[in-house]
C-alpha cells in the first residue's frame, strides 16, 4: 500500500526552545503539488497517567491553563525527558506532581496530539494500586491541586465535561469503557 509520504524540499526553523520548536517546510506531495509553507510544531513525547489507589480512589489534578484562560480537572501528565522510557516518565511525573507512586502500570494507548501539525506522541498509562509516598515536588511554574475521587465521581465528571484536555479525555473514556482496565 502506498504510504503517500511527502518529500521535504527545504526546512527552516523559526524558533527552537525547550518547550516549543516551530519549523516551516516546503513539501511536495506524491501527486506533484507543492506547499511552500507547511508548519510543524516539534515537541518531545508526552505521558499521562490514570492513577488509582488501592482503595479505588483516582488521583485527579486541577490547575490553571493559561492558553485557555481557565482552571480545569486533569489527570497527571508531563514531558518524557530525554533518556526516559514513557513509563519512567509517568512514574516521575506522578511523584513530582502528586506525591504518589508504586502500583501496577500498563500502557493503554498512544495518541497523536495533532498529527497534522505536531511531531510528538502521548503515551497513556493506567497505574493501579498507587499510594502516597511523600510530598509532591512541583516545578516552580506549577500550581496543582490534588484530589482523590471515586471512580463513579470521576466518570460523572467526564460525562459532564469537567475534563477538556482531549489527550486526557480519550484514555479516561477507554478506561471507563472497560477496555483500559
Amino acid at each position: 500500500m502506498d504510504d503517500k509520504k511527502w518529500t521535504v524540499l527545504s526546512s527552516e526553523y523559526l524558533i527552537k526552545r525547550p518547550w516549543l520548536t516551530a519549523r516551516k517546510d516546503k513539501v511536495r506531495l506524491p501527486n506533484g503539488n507543492e506547499n511552500p509553507e507547511y508548519w510543524v510544531l516539534e515537541y518531545p513525547d508526552w505521558v499521562n497517567v490514570i492513577a488509582v489507589t488501592d482503595d479505588g480512589q483516582m488521583v485527579i489534578e486541577r490547575q490553571y491553563r493559561h492558553a485557555l484562560g481557565r482552571t480545569d480537572y486533569e489527570i497527571c501528565a508531563g514531558v518524557i525527558e530525554q533518556g526516559e522510557t514513557p513509563e519512567e516518565a509517568g512514574r516521575r511525573e506522578l511523584m513530582e506532581e502528586a506525591g504518589y507512586g508504586g502500583g501496577e502500570w500498563r500502557e493503554i494507548m498512544v495518541l497523536s496530539p495533532n498529527s497534522s501539525s505536531c511531531s510528538n506522541l502521548c503515551h497513556c498509562f493506567v497505574a493501579e494500586g498507587v499510594r502516597r509516598l511523600g510530598p509532591s515536588h512541583q516545578e516552580k511554574t506549577e500550581d496543582i491541586d490534588i484530589y482523590l475521587k471515586g471512580r463513579e465521581e470521576v466518570r460523572q465528571m467526564l460525562l459532564r465535561g469537567d475534563f477538556v484536555q482531549a489527550l486526557m479525555v480519550a484514555p479516561l473514556w477507554k478506561y471507563f469503557s472497560g477496555l483500559g482496565r
